[in-house]
C-alpha cells in the first residue's frame, strides 16, 4: 500500500452517533482500535467485529467495517463459523464480563480451547451496565448492587485464569485509559495466529465508577501495576523495590526485591507449560492489590481452521469431491406415508 492510499482512523470510523455514557471507558477502547487498524495494514472490507449483548456490544455500529451485533453470549460461536468459512478475514469479538462470562461462558471457553483464529476483547467493568447495575460474574464479594442489596456472596471469576485454563495460546490484560499499553497489547494479539484473549479493565462511570482506581490513579498505580515483559525479571514499584518471587510450593508471592535474591521470577510468556502464567493470574483476583498487566501467555499451536481445512483436503484427495444431492439420496432413505 502506498502512502497515497494509506488508510487512517477516519476510514474505520462509521457515521453512527456513539451512544455510551459520557466518560465511559468504552470510548477510549474504541478510539484506540480505530487508530490501530490502519497501522496493522488491514482494510475495512476484510475486517469484521462481532458482539453479543451489553454496552460494549454496540461496538460494531461505530466501526466502518463489517459487523454483527448478535445475541447474548453467542458472539464467539458466530465468529467461529465466520472465521472457519472465511479464514481470509480479520475477525474480532467484542464482549463484556456479563455477556462473555455468564450466559456466554461456555461459548468463550470452547472458542479458546479450539484455538479458533479470533481476537476476543473482553471489556471487564465488574457490573452489568446496560441493564442498570446488577452484579456480574466478576463483581467482588460483598459488592452492593441493585440485585445484591446485602452484598454479593458469589466468588468472582478470574478471566485470565479462565482463559489459561482453556489453554488459550494468547492471553493478556490491559486497561482502557492506558492507550499506549492497550495499543501494544492489541497489536501483539493481532500478530498472533490463533485465539487471542484480551481482558480490558474498563471503567463504568455510572454503576461502578473507580473500580480500578488502585491501578489507574496517578498516586497509586506505580505501586500496584506489575508490568510483564517476556524474558525480564518481574519487579515493580517506583524504583523496582518489589518483586514477584516463587515459594517452595511453586506458588508466587510479592516480596522486597532487596532480599529476594535468585527467587525473583523471570517472565516467560512463550513457555508451553502455562503453569507460570496461571500462577501470575492468581496474584490478584480483582485489582485490589498489585496486579499483573501485559501478555501472560503467547504460544503458537495449530488453529481449528487450519486443521479442519487440512482434514477436508485430505478427505477429498482420498475419496474425491462429494455430490451432496447424491449423498442425501443414497441409502437409508425412506418415505413417510399417510396411515
Amino acid at each position: 500500500m502506498t502512502e497515497a492510499t494509506k488508510l487512517t482512523k477516519k476510514d474505520f470510523t462509521s457515521d453512527q452517533e456513539v451512544r455510551w455514557c459520557p466518560g465511559c471507558g468504552d470510548y477510549a477502547i474504541l478510539a484506540t482500535v480505530q487508530s490501530l487498524l490502519p497501522d496493522l495494514g488491514v482494510t475495512p472490507e476484510n475486517t469484521v467485529f462481532i458482539s453479543g449483548i451489553g454496552c460494549s456490544s454496540r461496538f460494531p455500529y461505530y466501526m466502518n467495517t463489517y459487523g454483527f451485533h448478535s445475541i447474548h453470549g453467542r458472539a464467539p460461536a458466530i465468529a467461529s463459523g465466520l472465521s472457519i468459512t472465511r479464514p481470509d478475514l480479520d475477525v474480532w469479538v467484542i464482549t463484556g464480563d456479563g455477556d462473555g462470562l455468564s450466559i456466554g461462558g461456555n461459548h468463550l471457553i470452547h472458542a479458546l480451547r479450539r484455538n479458533v483464529n479470533l481476537k476476543i476483547l473482553l471489556f471487564n467493568n465488574e457490573i452489568y451496565g446496560l441493564t442498570k447495575g446488577q452484579y456480574s460474574p466478576t463483581s467482588r464479594v460483598g459488592m452492593v448492587a441493585k440485585s445484591t442489596p446485602m452484598g454479593s456472596i458469589d466468588h468472582p471469576l478470574n478471566p485470565i485464569s479462565l482463559a489459561l485454563g482453556a489453554e488459550a495460546g494468547f492471553v493478556a490484560r490491559t486497561i482502557d485509559i492506558d492507550r499506549k499499553h492497550l495499543t501494544e497489547v492489541l497489536h501483539a494479539a493481532h500478530e498472533h495466529h490463533g485465539a487471542a484473549f484480551i481482558e480490558i479493565y474498563q471503567n463504568c462511570i455510572v454503576f461502578n465508577d473507580d473500580a480500578f482506581t488502585l491501578v489507574t490513579d496517578r498516586e497509586t498505580k506505580v505501586f500496584n501495576q506489575i508490568r510483564l515483559a517476556h524474558g525480564e525479571p518481574i519487579t515493580f514499584g517506583p524504583d523496582g523495590q518489589k518483586a514477584v518471587v516463587r515459594r517452595e510450593d511453586g506458588s508466587l508471592e510479592i516480596a522486597d526485591t532487596a532480599g529476594a535474591g535468585d527467587h525473583i521470577v523471570r517472565h516467560d510468556a512463550h513457555a508451553e507449560d502455562p503453569t507460570l502464567a496461571f500462577a501470575l493470574s492468581r496474584l490478584s483476583h480483582n485489582p485490589d492489590r498489585p496486579t499483573p498487566f501485559g501478555i501472560f501467555r503467547q504460544v503458537e499451536r495449530p488453529t481449528y481452521e487450519d486443521q479442519l481445512h487440512q482434514q477436508i483436503d485430505h478427505a477429498q484427495q482420498q475419496r474425491g469431491s462429494v455430490d451432496l444431492r447424491r449423498l442425501l439420496e443414497s441409502g437409508n432413505v425412506w418415505e413417510v406415508g399417510a396411515s
